[in-house]
């Protein structure tokens, strides 16, 4: 390594520096940098003085760069000064206005700086060891500045980037870095507008034009270095000169404001996809959310150019943050603009997908406006969207039916059998299932839309037409519905119950004894063999997660069903509880009373309680279609991740769950552009795996810009129904009022409630439905008065509050608690003991 270099030729930022390599770089690309010369470390003796071959060359160096004998500034350069993660600003010593004689004595005096305590401090607090090597020294030009200062290509503060920020004093900026001197403040845009200033002095340090270029320089600076920079600048005799430039090192995780808004939301999907979820599932159910509502637009009478041009919009309807699965609400509310009502649909919407805080007027007024302005350019198309939705109601159930008949023709059992299929059958099956039903999942969208609809129109009347005292009254309306398929689990579950307590042991046996042992037992009882057969070849797919393509079906692992058949065989009747159809007839009881002298709102009340009924009903039963066609996905792609272990592609079968759908379809066909599918799964799984034991993202939170890396990632504040102490509230789904003890529950898997026991929970899904039979009470974290949940616990007659957030963490097991259904309140009558 040569102990002098020249700024104009080229060395590594080992012998430069990161100060004097940047500053050479950008001098070589054409910037204004100050000529000069650098003492690399090669240059420092081993006590820290100038080695003394290398005063001869200083000398001349000296001469050349300046031959009229003009001061130099002698500054350090150290190896990881100016990066992108640390600044040392301040740390080394930097002087100003040196003559030549003393260059060699300022130089010492910056090798010796790079031993002092508060360097070592510095290191020590962010982790860095010491170099043991001396800092280069930069050696240049000294511009006698009329007015300098520091220029940042982004606001370090805001985050914007499209701002840039400049602080400026008369003379030299050495008074300004160090803090001694308060400065003029100027934000520029990109324009070159100077769109703030703030001055110290009665005279401004800088005219417009001046901070233009200043603020040119910097964002010049920014596009050599590719990142956003921090600049040092001077003006001397209308010269402007860069004096440093280095990375803004604050920016890493500061939003920018101007960053396009996403706002997430896990409020109801939780239910479906709660906890990480595995890229396998995500890329598929991402797809089918995009072709659906694709699909749905069309259906809708949307022009086909609308979809193209909101093709972000359907293709970002769901997230992907830390492993969880979000709904991305703008996109939600972006497809909903393009129909009619949007303000009314938008509050529907809400509740349908469980969102309790309220998205800002300002950016529902932007995406009100558009559709406001889309209503005036296109009111012959929305009227036959209006004309479509009429006609879709009308013919509802007809919809639904022909849409059962094609899943069932989908779903018939092919030809060959799944387990005798090559791997490009199995890849030619799944993509004859999308092709017959992603794009014709019709009567599902279509009956949620009016479910929507008809459940809000619902709740405003009841708030409207009845009594206040009755708010909520629409949860004992829709109670009692033997239609739901949903309830049909429970009820087998109970019948077989009841008919393994008369079997001496055997509810016992169920509840402790391995899968093996309980089913050999359960074979030795005819008629309840036969009762579970029939159970699993209807509801094998109905486990806990179902909708998540990992999760073991209960063919697969019975245990959970084993148990939960046990649980309730041991358990006594759960009293005090009227009937589900005593809460539906004393609710319509005082429908007709406080109705009964005004017969036009009792026959539009009618009206609409029917709908709702029979479009919730179908929303229930129509989500078990659903489960029916993840169940057969689920099996073929576990049979190809069978078909790539074999051939040793795969650790493991189940390892094809940490591929997306297309890296494993595109495998098959050849158009995959990683092959390495061993180390793309493993990897994946080791990412999923840190995501589990790290803390969840909140349940709502925004980002700007990159929400991928989660830049500026803040959560919402709890919605405010929630009280504080002893009492909170969520939300009332099914009334009755209950006392018995807590059991938090995480999992559905291996999960047992005592006879009196309130179940709690952050989310719940279908399968948890072995778990409602046992419990007294039902406290969830997530949901809705549409979740899956609120529906099945209306059937059961359990009383029931979602919404309750922080439920899991404000109590613990064993807590004494008061669970009103109807008026979403827990109460907390005794802490449990510490174990």
């Amino acid at each position: 390594m040569n102990a002098l270099v020249h700024m104009r030729e080229t060395a590594s930022p080992a012998a430069l520096g990161a100060k004097a390599w940047a500053l050479a770089s950008a001098q070589r690309a054409g910037l204004p940098v100050p000529e000069g010369f650098v003492l690399t470390p090669a240059a420092c003796a081993g006590d820290g003085t100038l080695d003394a071959s290398v005063h001869a060359a200083l000398a001349t160096a000296l001469r050349a760069l300046c031959p009229h004998g003009e001061s130099v500034a002698v500054r350090s350069s150290a190896i990881d000064e100016d990066g992108a993660q640390l600044s040392f600003a301040g740390q080394l010593e930097s002087h100003l206005f040196v003559p030549h004689a003393q260059v060699a004595v300022r130089a010492q005096d910056v090798w010796r700086s790079a031993s002092a305590a508060h360097v070592h401090a510095y290191r020590s607090q962010h982790g860095r060891a010491a170099s043991g090597i001396p800092p280069a020294v930069l050696v240049q030009r000294m511009i006698d500045a009329d007015v300098a200062g520091v220029a940042f290509s982004a606001d370090p503060v805001s985050g914007r980037q499209g701002l840039a920020v400049i602080a400026a004093v008369r003379g030299v900026g050495a008074g300004l870095v160090s803090g001694d001197r308060d400065a003029d403040s100027l934000h520029v845009a990109r324009d070159g507008r100077v769109v703030r200033r703030d001055s110290v002095g009665a005279t401004a340090c800088l005219s417009d034009a001046q901070a233009a270029e200043i603020a040119a320089l910097a964002r010049r600076c920014a596009r050599y270095f590719g990142r956003p920079q921090d600049i040092e600048w001077a003006i001397a005799g209308g010269q402007l000169w860069l004096l440093q430039s280095r990375p803004i090192t604050s920016l890493a995780r500061l939003p920018d404001p101007d960053g396009e808004l996403a706002i997430w939301d896990s409020s109801n999907i939780a239910e479906s996809y709660g906890g990480v979820t595995t890229p396998l599932t995500f890329s598929f159910i991402r797809r089918c959310y995009e072709h659906a509502y694709r699909a749905l637009g069309r259906l809708g009478g949307v022009p086909e150019q609308t979809i193209r041009d909101n093709d972000d919009a359907y293709r970002r309807m769901l997230g992907f943050v830390r492993g969880r699965v979000y709904y991305n609400l703008l996109s939600w509310y972006r497809l909903l603009a393009l129909t009619p009502g949007f303000r009314h649909n938008r509050q529907f919407l809400d509740e349908m997908l469980g969102v309790r805080d309220r998205t800002d007027s300002a950016t529902l007024a932007r995406l009100q406006s558009a559709a406001s302005v889309a209503t005036l350019r296109t009111r012959l198309v929305l009227l036959r969207q209006a004309l479509k939705i009429v006609v879709y109601f009308l013919g509802a159930e007809r919809i639904n039916r022909r849409f059962r008949r094609r899943l069932d023709a989908a779903l018939a059992p092919p030809p060959t059998a799944l387990e005798e299929m090559r791997a490009d059958e199995l890849a030619a099956h799944y993509r004859a299932l999308e092709q017959q039903l992603l794009g014709r999942w019709d009567a599902p969208l279509v009956n949620d839309f009016f479910a929507m609809i008809f459940h809000g129109l619902l709740r405003r009347l009841v708030a409207r037409w009845l009594e206040p005292g009755d708010a909520g009254l629409e949860n004992h309306l829709l109670s009692g519905d033997s239609g739901v398929i949903s309830v049909e689990p429970v009820r087998r579950m109970r019948e077989m119950a009841q008919a393994a307590a008369l079997v001496p042991g055997l509810a016992e046996l169920l509840r402790t004894a391995s899968t093996d042992a309980a089913l050999e037992r359960l074979a030795q009882v005819p008629h309840l063999r036969q009762a579970y057969q029939a159970y699993l070849e209807r509801f094998a797919e109905r486990c806990p997660e179902e909708l998540k393509l990992e999760s073991v079906p209960l063919d697969q692992d019975p245990l959970p069903l084993l148990r939960a058949i046990g649980h309730l065989a041991a358990a006594a009747p759960r009293p005090g509880v009227r009937s589900e159809r005593s809460l539906r007839q004393a609710a319509e009881a005082r429908v007709l009373e406080r109705l009964r002298a005004r017969p036009l709102r009792r026959a539009v009340f009618t009206w609409v309680l029917r709908t709702a009924r029979a479009r919730v009903r179908e929303r229930e039963n129509l989500r078990f279609e659903r489960t029916r066609l993840f169940g057969r996905v689920r099996n073929i792609v576990l049979e190809l991740g069978k078909r790539l272990h074999a051939l040793g592609l795969l650790d493991a079968p189940r390892g094809v769950f940490y591929l997306e759908l297309e890296e494993l379809l595109g495998f098959v066909d050849g158009s995959a552009t990683c092959t390495d599918l061993r180390g793309l799964s493993a990897l994946r799984r080791t990412a999923l795996d840190r995501q589990r034991s790290c803390d969840a993202p909140p349940r709502r939170f925004e980002t700007r810009g990159i929400g991928q890396i989660e830049i500026g990632l803040s959560a919402a504040p709890h919605p405010a129904a929630i009280d504080t102490g002893e009492q909170r509230r969520g939300t009332g789904c099914c009334p009755g009022v209950v006392r018995g003890r807590a059991r938090i529950v995480t999992s559905a898997e291996g999960a047992r409630l005592l006879p009196g026991e309130i179940l709690v929970a952050e989310r719940t899904d279908p399968g948890w439905v072995m778990l409602f039979a046992s419990a007294a009470g039902l406290v969830v974290e997530r949901g809705s008065l549409l979740s899956h949940a609120a529906i099945v616990a209306r059937e059961m007659a359990l009383p029931t509050v979602v919404g309750l957030a922080d439920a899991c963490r404000w109590l613990r097991d064993g807590d004494l608690l008061e669970l009103d259904g109807a008026a979403g309140c827990v109460r907390r009558l005794e802490v449990a003991a510490c174990a």
